[in-house]
This record gives C-alpha cells, structure tokens and sequence, in this order.
C-alpha cells in the first residue's frame, strides 16, 4: 500500500514542490483539507480532501476538519502494538506516515493596526496544533513537519534512504512542540495582557553564537513569534556573524537613537553606554560631532544612525576601526565605500523605533518582567525650581542631555552642549563618582554646558562639583528629602535647576 500523507498549511510556501516530489518520485497517496486540497489540486496533483477520506463534511465555517478519529487514529497508531493495527483494520484507518502542518497566522492578524478580538480569536487554530502534538508525541512511527524549511531536508532523507530516520524524526518532533508551546504563549499573551499572573517566554533559535560575553559561555540567539522583527528582520549588508555582545551593544544603540526623530542623530556604543551622541543638520555632522565627543572611547564601538547612510558618512566611518554600524538604509555609493572595511558589520534595520515592550532578567529560581522605560519626555511636564527660568534653546539642550542619560548605566550623569555629549559618568557607585568623571571627561568644554542626571540629587554636593565647572544648567528627576538644598546651592550659585519628576534608572 501507498504511503500517506496529510497536508494542511496556512503558510503554502514550498507545499506545492514538496507535494509533487512525494507524488512522483515515492508514491504517497495525499490528503488535504481546505484551501490546501485546492492549492494542490490546481497545480495538478492528486489529492483526497479531508472531508472525503472521513466521510464527515467540514462544519461550523471550518473550525471543524481535521478532528476526526480516522486522522487522529491514523496519526498516534503504534506500528508495533497489534491492537492499534487490528484497531486501525476494524475502523478501515490508514497509517499516516507524514503530517505536514503549519498553523493559522495568529500573530500576523494581532500585528495589524485595529484589529478586534473576535478577529485575534478566529485566527486561534485547533485542529492543526492538536495534529502537530500528535503527530510529534508519534515520532517513532511518522514524520511531522511544521516549517518549509524542513521540506528539502525530509525530502534529501528519503532519497538517501527511503525514509526519514529515526533522528530526524524526533528532530522534527521536538520542533512541533516548540511550535505549538510559542503559537500558545503568543495567544495566552495577547489575550491576558498585563493583567495575567503567569509570564512565560518561548523562542525559535536562529543560530547559535560563537560564545556569549565570554568565549566560555555558550550562547544562541532566538526569535520570539513568527514573524520577523527587530534584529531579526535587519538585513547585513557585510561583515562577520554578530556576535553576543554586539547584539547586546546594538540594541542599547537603537534605543538611544530612537529618542532622535526630528533630527538627523548618532550614538557611538560601548559595553552599553554611549561615549558620544549628538545632533545636527546632516547625519555626516552628526556622526562626526558624536564621534569628536570622545574619540579615543569610539575606536571599536556601535554606531547607530536615524537617516540612512550617505557616501560622506560612509567615508567617515572607514577612518576608524569600528564593530557594527547600523542605519535605517544606505545608498550604493556609501555601500561601496563601506566594502573597503569589509571586517565591520553593516545593518540596515528601517524600523528603528520599535522595541520589545517588557524586559526581562534572569535571577536565581525564577525571573523578573519589566515594562519597557519607553516614557516620551515631555517638558512641558517639568518645574522649574530655581529663580533663573530656561530660555526655550535652554530646554532644548537639556531635552537633549536627559534623552541620552536615560539610556546610560546608573548612576548616570551626562554633560552636553550644541546638542553633543561631551562628558559621561557611567555605572559608579556614588552620583558624585559619575559627576567628576563626566566633568574630567569634558574638561574646559564644561564651561557653559548642561548637566542631566538619572536619578535625584541626595545632596548638594553634585550641583556644588557642577558649578565649579562651569555648568550653567541641571535637569533631574527630583524627589529627595534634601531637594531643598540642591535648590538653595544651585540659587546661590546662579545655576537652573529643573526636575521633570520621572526617574531613569537603568541596571
């Protein structure tokens, strides 16, 4: 007898090849359901509706098809148990021996602007997740396959063989669980929202990295849903494979660059924190103003860019050495340019802006989910506490200042002028610590610049260090008990002071 095989796919991709190989060149019999029997049948294959082969209509608009013991039965028989067999003979059943299956486009249909849900619900497949888990927990008797890329590989297999091996199977197998475990979550999500008490993470492994922060750390990088986003739909123009810690470095980029809309901007990353970030007319001012601010920091760093590439800036980027550049586009001629520095990473990521909306982090028994600190700043939200008012260009250079201290590692402290940072204090264990790096590192600049701090000033003694530079003008959360006190020094000694009310801490 024939060998059989169920095809029924949301995602048609390949199915009409791989049905024509499994009907020509090894002699299965296909059934098929819906809009894949039709598919198949207007390309001239031989094929059994679902429908037929059961001797049970399709019913209730669809939802019901595929549920039916004469496909269940032929998926979950044990080959070698004698009552399946007799079971299978006594209700007329065949032997499934390949389950092809992809699921209702679930996560697509919630993606789109408007969507109700009555639509998300519909899209919510059950006949095809109940056939994957089968088929996956029946490995060792038949093939499940729920990806079109795995098409060429169980075809290569039967031509090598004549059959799927037993690794491969459970290969497969154990891809049909993922599938369904990240097509449940993906549903569990939408439809709890944050009101749920249970959080679970699930992804498919796009590859494996060469090591993680360290070579003696294994790694992977996995993508959640099904559809490409992010990183993940970033096309690379050249370069190496991105590494753990440029993927880490390159999203802490896109999330300082995404502050930046309404003017061409540029960060430079490392280990997380920008070393300089500006803005100007053109994206080549702004690069080079951002790498000016510290360049001997930039030597190795992330670049992200909000315009796309331009031969000018591409030629400024091959001046020094640098890990990953990555801009929402690039004509021909920068994409030439770029070719003479072949070893850095070059990304074309168009949707800059979007980000994951939860964050979260790994801790002993258990894990911690966050919202996204994706807060829009807003200055007409923020008080002014000092007799001296800002003048509207002075409110621009601290939006400026505070758009990039949120992204800097606490306790944060970012010195900034002409929209360019000049000074960053990073990650100290003390404000004061941040403030005297932040001020060293900007030096005689600091005259007239402006100061931005993530967190409240618990003394007085950060607006005293601010002062005696040169800083004419602070922004700050606020908050603490002794506000008074930084308000008091910052009068007494001729400074602004605004406090927006809302902290940035980043761990």
């Amino acid at each position: 007898m024939a060998r059989l095989a169920l095809l029924s796919v949301s995602n048609k991709t390949g199915v009409i090849d791989l049905a024509r190989s499994l009907v020509e060149e090894f002699g299965f019999d296909i059934i098929s359901s819906g809009g894949t029997a039709k598919t198949l049948k207007d390309a001239g294959i031989p094929v059994t509706k679902v429908s037929d082969y059961t001797g049970s209509p399709e019913i209730l608009g669809g939802r019901v098809k595929t549920l039916h013991p004469r496909i269940h039965g032929g998926i979950l028989a044990r080959r070698d148990v004698a009552q399946d067999v007799t079971d299978l003979e006594n209700n007329q059943i065949r032997p499934i021996d390949l389950v092809v299956v992809n699921l209702y486009p679930f996560e697509e249909t919630i993606a789109k602007p408007g969507v109700t849900l009555a639509d998300a619900v519909e899209q919510i497949d059950i006949g095809g997740p109940a056939m994957l888990r089968a088929s996956s927990k029946n490995y060792a008797h038949l093939t499940v396959l729920c990806d079109p890329a795995q098409y060429g590989e169980y075809l290569q297999e039967l031509r090598q063989n004549g059959e799927a091996s037993l690794e491969f199977r459970q290969k497969c197998a154990l891809k049909g669980f993922l599938h369904t475990a990240s097509y449940d979550n993906a549903i569990a999500a939408y439809l709890a929202g944050t009101q749920s008490e249970e959080f679970t993470v699930s992804g498919t492994q796009l590859q494996s990295l060469r090591y993680g922060e360290n070579p003696h750390q294994p790694a992977a990088w996995y993508q959640t849903g099904s559809t490409p986003i992010g990183w993940t739909a970033a096309t690379k123009l050249q370069g190496k494979e991105l590494s753990y810690n440029n993927l880490v470095d390159l999203e802490a980029a896109r999330r300082i660059i995404a502050e930046f809309t309404e003017s061409p901007a540029a960060t430079i990353i490392k280990h997380t924190n920008p070393c300089g970030t500006a803005e100007a007319e053109t994206i080549f001012d702004a690069y080079q103003k951002a790498f000016n601010a510290d360049s001997i920091s930039a030597f190795g760093g992330i670049v992200a860019l909000n315009r796309p590439l331009d031969a000018a800036t591409a030629t400024e980027l091959t001046k020094t050495f640098l890990e990953c550049v990555v801009a929402p586009g690039c004509d021909e001629e920068a994409q030439e340019i770029l070719t003479k520095k072949g070893n850095v990473r070059v990304l074309i990521l168009p949707d800059l802006l979007t980000g994951p909306k939860e964050t979260v982090k790994a801790i002993a028994g258990g894990f911690l989910v966050q919202s996204a600190d994706d807060i829009i700043a807003d200055p007409t939200q923020w008080q002014v506490v000092t007799e001296r008012q800002p003048t509207p260009s002075e409110l621009a250079e601290l939006l400026f200042a505070w758009k990039v201290c949120k992204h800097v590692k606490s306790n944060a402290i970012v010195i900034a002028s002409d929209r360019t940072t000049l000074g960053v204090g990073a990650g100290q264990m003390n404000r004061v610590g941040s403030t005297k790096i932040a001020i060293e590192q900007a030096g005689a600049k600091a005259q007239g610049a402006f100061l931005a701090s993530d967190g409240f000033f618990p003394f007085d003694d950060t607006v005293k260090a601010a002062a005696a530079a040169g800083i004419t003008a602070i922004v700050q959360p606020g908050g603490s008990v002794r506000d008074k006190d930084s308000i008091k020094a910052a009068n007494e000694l001729g400074l602004l002071m605004v406090l927006t009310g809302v902290r940035h801490f980043l761990h």
